[in-house]
């Protein structure tokens, strides 16, 4: 068969690129051709993505794909959940969308739960709680700027406004709609009854798009900035853990997956939601999947923590490496420190290496201070929390998982592999690190009839990437005695 090209735009909430994948119908290879930072803009006390830049910078990847003579046949889009733009009746950018780390969401919890529940939101929608999902930012928008909102005529979560951007056409993706409480998790339709309640207009809200629809071509005006090009938009599936998971290379059905980055997403694959009062009182989130799928899992703080630490060093003029930090913390004494990482302390930007001593301080333990100290501590309390979740999931869906498959970037982190196989007791296989962006490709592949089903996809990944095992091989009564500590952290 003929060579098929595609474009996968893959936004992360740090960074963004675009990967052009070929697929010769048995193997799928990736050719990063464009790569952007995303930071996010605090503007008059408000934090705020930068639309326009991320759009511009997609323009950027699909411009390099002509000038390249990469005849792509069709463009996909995934990005981070919840967030969203607000349109008016023209169809005009109302302003920039919000970023789900701003403040203004603290309190959104208590507000929603006067009208809806916490218990009944669970019960419809099946997501886990957190202050930054979308029906709470909803919520919010209605109180403190009711004017926007009767402006408004549409609400598009990121990936949907910018395919809008490109093609001229609304969507609402299944994925990524299904991260922000507004869908019944069960019918796989909008929440009306609770969508009424909460003041929240049905106007916003177009038919639920299912993953691999085809959106058209671009615009006149953008391919007069890109080029020609005969490429169509896709909807694939648009949240990035959904794309991620499509990567898992496994045959097995019982698995447990990392989808490891900013954030660790960190569950199952399930047929249906599994909406009950134990996973409700766990914590646990039931998101839409491709092919019909379920993502039972809970979100981490993840690599944030990480990252968020790097940044204060490199603004105090000490630009260490990853590797160096990596290498520091295996220097330093085990288990000397601990922090639970889902703490809302490390939720938002700052200092964090100083939060994170604060945090032993105030928990009796020694505070870390040097470099290797402060990322192992991070290091070992990400892998017992995985202990943590690992136990969960595994309880609640009532089955033994065999393996935890690691993909995404945080596979890079061989340390933190080690360690998570060591702290759960289960072998680690990490890989492939470009997980979200294969899987948004597989989509488009699936979209085109070249790859059957979700099953073939992940065959393909299987033998056009490789993996890395780690078994566990560290004392087990260490990490047992840890753990136990660890535990009395948690809230």
């Amino acid at each position: 068969m003929a060579e098929r090209k595609m474009l996968a735009i893959d936004l992360g909430a740090s960074s963004g690129r675009g990967i052009v994948g070929a697929f010769d119908g048995e193997r799928l290879t990736l050719r990063e051709n464009h790569r952007f930072s995303n930071d996010p803009v605090n503007l008059c006390g408000r934090l705020y993505w930068d639309i326009l830049r991320i759009f511009h910078e997609i323009k950027l990847s699909v411009q390099k794909t002509v000038l390249d003579g990469d005849a792509v046949s069709s463009i996909g889009i995934d990005t981070w959940g919840v967030d969203y733009g607000l349109l008016d009746r023209a169809g005009r950018l109302l302003s920039n969308p919000v970023h789900y780390r701003d403040t203004r969401t603290e309190g959104a919890q208590e507000l929603v739960s006067r009208t809806v529940p916490a218990e009944e939101l669970y019960r419809v929608a099946g997501i886990q709680t957190l202050n930054f999902n979308t029906v709470y930012q909803l919520a919010v928008e209605r109180e403190e700027a009711p004017e926007k909102l009767a402006q408004a005529e549409r609400m598009l979560n990121i990936p949907d406004l910018l395919n809008y951007f490109l093609t001229g056409r609304m969507a609402n993706e299944y994925t990524i709609l299904s991260t922000g409480a507004l869908l019944d998790a069960k019918k796989r339709d909008y929440a009306w009854e609770l969508l009424d309640r909460l003041g929240i207009p049905r106007r916003l809200f177009g038919d639920v798009t299912a993953p691999g629809t085809d959106l058209g071509t671009l615009l006149p005006q953008v391919q007069g900035e890109t080029g020609k090009t005969d490429a169509h938009v896709l909807t694939v599936a648009s949240h990035d853990t959904a794309s991620a998971v499509i990567a898992v290379p496994s045959e097995e059905k019982d698995f447990l997956y990392i989808s490891s980055g900013t954030w660790s997403l960190m569950g199952t694959e399930l047929s249906d939601p599994l909406i009950n009062a134990e996973s409700r009182a766990a914590n646990f989130t039931n998101e839409g999947g491709a092919c019909g799928t379920v993502r039972f899992l809970k979100n981490i703080m993840g690599l944030w923590i990480i990252q968020e630490s790097r940044r204060q060093w490199r603004r105090e003029g000490k630009d260490y490496s990853f590797a160096q930090m990596e290498a520091w913390a295996k220097e330093s004494t085990p288990f000397r420190s601990l922090i639970d990482v889902d703490d809302s302390d490390f939720a938002t930007p700052g200092d964090m290496p100083e939060k994170i001593r604060a945090y032993c301080k105030r928990t009796a333990q020694p505070v870390p201070e040097s470099v290797g100290e402060v990322v192992r501590c991070i290091y070992e309390s990400l892998a017992l929390k995985y202990r943590s979740v690992a136990e969960r999931v595994m309880e609640l869906m009532g089955r033994r998982a065999r393996v935890i498959h690691v993909v995404g970037g945080g596979t890079k982190d061989r340390f933190l592999s080690q360690l998570t196989a060591d702290a759960c007791g289960i072998p680690v296989c990490a890989g492939p690190e470009e997980a979200t962006a294969i899987g948004n490709l597989m989509m488009q592949l699936m979209a085109a009839g070249e790859v059957s089903d979700l099953g073939q996809a992940r065959r393909v990944v299987a033998a056009s990437f490789e993996t890395k095992q780690y078994l566990p091989t560290a004392d087990r009564n260490m990490w047992d005695e840890a753990y136990g500590r660890i535990r009395t952290l948690y809230r």
